[in-house]
């Protein structure tokens, strides 16, 4: 059995994450207590009581989601479970690039709060947008977006079959869910995203990240992290390059699946809020045994199947 860890990313958090977890493990309780502190602001607190509006901005989101998907990861490591892998979908690269020991855990918190500020900041509100293209062929989504005439469109998640998201201008992303539509997608559906990720509008402000990056100090480590934007595995002499890379270039999700199955990985974990990245790996390949750790019940559960294997 090789186990692969894949590590959550914006758009999986719900009010109350992390709850039940902390309300029973000590470490995650003295987890969240440090992440606060490094952050300067009650996370917990967004996470357990602030409102939705709160939790969903990105420079609250990245955090949050980063924070929990590590506890869950760290919960799991602690129980005696050994991965031989980590993915994580955009956001969700930070959180594997921290559990592989890359980078610290505090580094990363910061590090991702500032990504979180510099993605928020990107665009004016408004001008950016992504939507879902549902049950097209890839590179027909493709052609679609190089059809779109009023503005800059591209495609952004590489999901799995059937569905890729797309990023760009507002009304480039609007004019391309029109066109999809008259393809014969299922559906085009605008998401509720506050810029346009994983599009070359982001690509200025990429610039700020790498002044992040160059600050800090990755180290090697022996277990693979796979690149959203190359979907193989990070190389130590290009790491920082690619997570600039990462900013305003798609995410290669079903690539990077495929290639962890050519690489022998028959078992996935999802790590952190949600269960979308267990819906994709399914759409991609239905012979795979996938578990969502998120919660008391989720983690006890895979803890006695995959322990010690």
């Amino acid at each position: 059995m090789k186990i692969a860890a894949l590590f959550t990313g914006q758009g999986s958090q719900y009010m109350g994450m992390g709850k039940d977890l902390y309300d029973n493990y000590p470490l995650v309780k003295f987890r969240m207590d440090k992440t606060s502190e490094i952050l300067g602001y009650d996370i917990s607190k967004i996470c357990f009581e602030g409102s939705e509006e709160d939790l969903k901005k990105t420079e609250n989101t990245q955090p949050a989601i980063y924070m929990i998907s590590f506890i869950c990861y760290r919960l799991l490591e602690n129980a005696g479970v050994k991965f031989d892998a980590y993915a994580g979908f955009s956001l969700g690269e930070y959180s594997a690039l921290a559990a592989s020991g890359r980078m610290t855990y505090e580094d990363g918190v910061k590090l991702v709060q500032d990504r979180g500020i510099i993605m928020e900041r990107a665009v004016p509100a408004g001008s950016g947008a992504m939507a879902a293209i549902l049950g097209l062929e890839d590179s027909v989504v493709e052609e679609v977006c190089a059809k779109v005439k009023s503005g800059i469109v591209v495609p952004a998640n590489y999901n799995c079959p059937g569905q890729l998201v797309i990023s760009g201008e507002k009304v480039a992303v609007e004019e391309a869910c029109a066109l999809a539509t008259e393809a014969g997608a299922k559906r085009a559906v605008v998401l509720n995203v506050s810029g346009p990720f994983h599009s070359p509008m982001l690509k200025d402000a990429s610039v700020q990240l790498k002044e992040k990056l160059d600050a800090l100090t990755f180290q090697n480590a022996a277990v693979p992290v796979y690149s959203n934007v190359t979907a193989e595995p990070h190389n130590p002499d290009t790491l920082k390059e690619m997570l600039v890379k990462q900013m305003y270039s798609p995410v290669q999700w079903r690539k990077t699946i495929e290639n962890l199955l050519a690489d022998g990985f028959d078992t996935f974990v999802e790590v952190g809020p949600g269960k979308t990245l267990a819906g994709f790996v399914r759409k991609i390949n239905r012979n795979v045994t996938i578990y969502s750790v998120n919660n008391v019940e989720s983690f006890e559960a895979t803890v006695k199947v995959l322990k010690n294997n």
